[in-house]
């Protein structure tokens, strides 16, 4: 008995970059732009005292940070799967 793997199995692998990719681009036009909405936020708020503005910019900006830092972790580990994937 000859029992092979199937290495036609994994067909749709350059559809899923190309949705990978465009989810990341998606994800960090969002992410530039609320960073730049937020920075300007903590901007205006630490000029004129106003606290509340200053803390709810900077929380803005480190979310921005973090989620354009997690978008790009998410591509990398799935490019990872995908590699990993083809040499089973």
């Amino acid at each position: 008995m000859n029992v092979f793997p199937d290495f036609d199995g994994l067909s749709g692998i350059s559809e899923l970059r190309e949705v990978a990719g465009a989810l990341l681009m998606f994800v960090l036009v969002v992410a530039v732009l609320m960073l730049i909405v937020s920075a300007i936020c903590w901007a205006i708020g630490a000029a004129n005292g106003n606290y509340q503005v200053a803390t709810k910019g900077r929380i803005g900006v480190f979310v921005a940070l973090g989620g354009a830092i997690l978008a790009g972790a998410g591509v990398a580990w799935l490019n990872w799967l995908v590699t990993i994937g083809g040499q089973l």
